[in-house]
């Protein structure tokens, strides 16, 4: 007899849960750093977006094999793995650091971003057996578990440089020691832990569903042998609609957050600010998470998705006006950066997980966050450039600018749906005559 679906439900949302409060503290250590370690070893502002796009890049290649792995043998194993490729990129950086190795410190950061990958492929693994009228909000329960990690992680870079310098390592590669121990320990939480695998179970409840209807329609006394099983269906029009907007808020929210570092130690900030602003941003980005999935399960995936574009405007419009020197206007641009890019991606990912089925569910996830991972590594890599073309405002608030293009892309969805609704329902009353 298959296991109880609550119950399974409620075991895999504490194993994620677990594992996400590691992943967050691995996933902070990258963005609060990462720019700055580059910055001191190629000696260059300009390239310093540079390591938000190798490991968001690697994390595009990590997010298509974790998909597939998924598909096949199940979430345990493709998060399992994700996480602990994580890790050992991590090293990988505090050895290239150590090392003063800049070939290798990118191959590190490459391998690294699988963790990144792995963070966010997570949150799909809550809504494996989640009924439709919850779905966000277990989005929701995965995600704001990586907040403690996410924030702690930024508020311990100046701890973890002292520890690193005793032990001779730069200062700027003791985050990574971090996050090469939270993301091994995450991968062995879910190879250990996540049994029944919720994806496999999904599946086969499924099978178990469509092969009684079958059953049910198929004529007394009449078999079907040798019938080969149907292809996978293609997702519908729905998951198209969430890939653009987690992919545009992406590019918005990835952009201002890499530069900002940068900008604030040019204008007399410490390490110790930019953590405090960079963990007060990534709090931001999943904290809110339990009230944000709540939100977009009553109000629907497609209004919040407005939502998010007009508060990552707000975060630009703050950054752009914001002077250099004022550590209060940073913090509230950065914080409604988080924001805007949490309540985006909770909605973007219902859309995805509401248009596919256990057929087609992991390999079309894992093909979309390599499409976020992309947009991300344009992101990181195309803001230094801004930055040192124009400056950081300007760049602030060509960020804010971009997210409004969901919009327009949100309104032709709604108008499409409104028409193709009639002639579903036309059809349907046929069908049934």
């Amino acid at each position: 007899m298959l296991p109880q679906r609550a119950q399974v439900q409620r075991r895999t949302l504490t194993v994620v849960v677990f594992s996400q409060l590691l992943g967050g503290a691995g996933l902070a250590a990258g963005v609060t750093v990462g720019a700055l370690l580059a910055q001191e070893m190629l000696g260059s502002a300009s390239l310093a977006g540079l390591p938000i796009a190798l490991f968001t890049v690697g994390s595009a290649l990590a997010a298509f094999t974790v998909g597939r792995l998924s598909q096949r043998w199940g979430r345990r194993v493709g998060l399992g793995i994700g996480f602990s490729a994580g890790g050992l990129g991590a090293l990988g950086v505090v050895a290239a650091a150590t090392a003063d190795q800049i070939p290798l410190l990118f191959l590190a950061l490459f391998i690294y971003g699988a963790g990144t990958a792995t963070n966010l492929q997570a949150r799909y693994a809550g809504t494996d057996l989640a009924p439709e009228s919850r779905r966000a909000t277990a989005i929701s329960i995965a995600m704001v578990s990586t907040t403690l990690g996410a924030v702690a992680g930024p508020n311990l870079v100046e701890p973890l440089g002292d520890l690193a310098t005793r032990l001779g390592i730069p200062p700027l590669a003791g985050p990574f020691l971090l996050a090469a121990a939270a993301y091994l320990a995450a991968g062995a939480i879910l190879f250990a832990f996540l049994r029944p695998d919720p994806f496999l179970l999904a599946r086969e409840l499924a099978e178990l569903e469509a092969a009684e209807a079958a059953t049910a329609e198929q004529a007394p006394g009449i078999e079907e042998a040798g019938s080969a099983p149907p292809p996978a269906p293609r997702p519908e029009t729905g998951a198209y609609i969430g890939a653009t907007v987690m992919v545009l808020t992406q590019i918005a929210m990835v952009a201002i957050m890499t530069m900002t570092p940068i900008h604030m130690l040019a204008h007399g900030h410490g390490l110790g600010s930019v953590g405090l602003v960079i963990g007060l941003h990534v709090g931001a980005m999943w904290l809110p998470s339990l009230v944000t999935g709540v939100l977009v399960d009553r109000f629907g995936r497609i209004p919040m998705s407005v939502v998010a574009a007009v508060i990552l405007l707000g975060a630009g419009l703050v950054g752009a006006v914001a002077p250099g020197d004022s550590l209060g206007l940073l913090i509230l641009a950065l914080i409604l950066l988080g924001v805007g890019w949490n309540v985006g991606l909770i909605a973007g990912t219902a859309l995805v997980v509401d248009a596919t089925v256990p057929e087609n569910r992991p390999r079309t996830q894992g093909g979309i966050d390599v499409l976020i991972a992309l947009a991300g590594a344009g992101g990181g890599a195309m803001s230094g450039m801004v930055m040192s073309a124009t400056s950081f405002e300007q760049l602030s608030l060509g960020g804010g600018l971009l997210a409004l293009l969901l919009i327009p892309v949100l309104f032709w969805a709604r108008r499409s749906h409104a028409r193709s609704a009639p002639a579903s329902a036309s059809a349907a009353r046929g069908s049934a005559q």
